[in-house]
């Protein structure tokens, strides 16, 4: 049964890090992009990172291109999210998710075939 468990989110204060990682099980993880999304309340899920299956280029949001960094570790099927200089408006519960789309579809949460169940991320002020 293909499995994408989060974890590393907590509570920080503005201005420090966090790094979430995201074990899969289940899927052969090489031939997956595996992308980073996240959901404010009240707000829609949006786009993180994410990086590619082969090659391992990486794809960033314009409100996290230079804090965050997305990583991914084939040999142990985990994927990272270096989150640094964080603000309160990264506040939201993080998603990691695994699809297999080409290059220009890799922000499009509607192309990913797993997803996690989310880790919370609060940043205060």
């Amino acid at each position: 049964q293909e499995q994408l468990e989060e974890s590393g989110g907590g509570l920080v204060q503005a201005g420090g890090s966090l790094r979430l990682s995201c074990t899969v099980s289940g899927l052969t993880f090489r031939n997956y992009n595996m992308a980073w999304f996240r959901q404010a309340p009240g707000k829609e899920r949006e786009f993180v990172a994410a990086i590619r299956r082969s090659g391992g280029a990486t794809t960033y949001a314009d409100s996290v291109r230079g804090r965050f960094t997305i990583s991914r570790d084939n040999a142990k099927s985990t994927v990272y999210l270096q989150m640094s200089s964080l603000r309160p408006e990264d506040t939201a519960i993080y998603y990691c998710a695994a699809g297999t789309q080409i290059a220009s579809a890799i922000t499009w949460a509607n192309m990913y075939h797993y997803w996690g169940q989310g880790t919370q991320v609060t940043v205060s002020s």
